[in-house]
């Protein structure tokens, strides 16, 4: 079983590009550099630049290699499906040019990935975490919602070779058990595959462990997170926006919160898991001195429950 750890620009807040408060991307290589993470996303579309040379060169200058790109945007509108497009062409032509990471020996398709997540919609983000009272989409809206992923994941594979994997997340339309269940549902597996996000399944009052188990044969990547149960408790008890409830710290390091790694480390030794997952702890981006920090300790905690770095690697 080969699960290699990699890191995320979300890690020190990058989140929105437009952001006046987003750290320098070359700080983010950096650090993760530093803690020992040998994989890295690119983070949100235009963080890192679109330009092959300068990032390839910032990269091999920090022994890292890319294991998946994001689209983090609104996949329902219409009239957003050109921009979707656009994003996909650019990352997937970006991603394809870089020099790969390997592949495990059983692992579903190969990285980088190009990770597709709805973005936090207003009415959704103050109920994140709340199924009971969320809105849903309209059946034809979930309809042209699916549509829209369909274009996106079918243009990556058929054009560039790369896989998207859907990422369901706190605060979008796909983010409760009826719409996880809904979306595989729809859209086929070769269409698209999964990428769980454990922190984003208990905050939307999942367990990770059942969950994981039940989409097994779907899951083609993994993001871990971990949560602080106090504050996690403090923004269920009251409307807070989603992004706001990370700003307080209720993303934490892993191993310092609720989520219990043993058994999610037992049960993907169980099911034979190989390949990348990616850890993320969504924070305020003012807040990002303390980035190094967190996801140095996340990356020794995982280590010691057997996960491994990523070995770079080039064709």
């Amino acid at each position: 079983m080969t699960m290699y750890i990699a890191s995320a620009p979300c890690c020190w807040g990058v989140e929105d590009v437009n952001n006046p408060h987003l750290p320098p991307w070359e700080r983010v290589l950096s650090e993760a550099a530093q803690a020992g993470y040998r994989g890295i996303e690119l983070g949100p579309y235009g963080y890192l630049p679109l330009d092959v040379d300068r990032v390839g060169t910032a990269l091999d200058g920090h022994g890292l290699s890319v294991v998946a790109g994001t689209i983090f945007d609104d996949l329902v509108d219409p009239a957003n499906l050109a921009n979707l497009l656009r994003q996909t062409h650019d990352l997937c032509d970006l991603l394809t040019r870089l020099p790969r990471l390997p592949t495990a020996p059983g692992q579903h398709f190969a990285a980088p990935y190009l990770v597709l997540i709805d973005h936090v919609h207003a009415e959704r983000s103050l109920v994140a975490g709340h199924p009971d009272r969320a809105p849903r989409l309209s059946p034809e809206r979930w309809r042209q919602t699916m549509a829209h992923i369909e274009a996106i994941a079918t243009l990556a594979r058929d054009r560039y070779g790369v896989r998207v994997v859907i990422h369901p997340h706190a605060g979008g339309y796909i983010e409760f058990e009826d719409e996880i269940e809904r979306l595989v549902a729809d859209i086929s597996a070769e269409v698209a595959g999964l990428c769980l996000d454990t922190g984003h399944l208990y905050y939307s009052k999942m367990d990770p462990v059942t969950w994981i188990r039940r989409h097994a044969g779907r899951i083609d990547y993994l993001h871990f997170k971990d949560i602080d149960s106090q504050v996690y408790a403090e923004v269920m008890a009251e409307p807070v926006d989603f992004f706001a409830a990370c700003a307080r710290g209720v993303m934490c390091p892993i191993g310092r919160g609720v989520l219990d790694y043993d058994a999610i480390y037992a049960l993907l030794r169980e099911l034979d898991y190989q390949g990348y997952i990616t850890v993320e702890q969504e924070r305020d981006p003012r807040n990002a001195a303390g980035s190094l920090q967190d996801v140095t300790a996340s990356l020794t905690f995982l280590q010691g429950k057997g996960f491994a770095g990523c070995d770079r690697h080039s064709d």
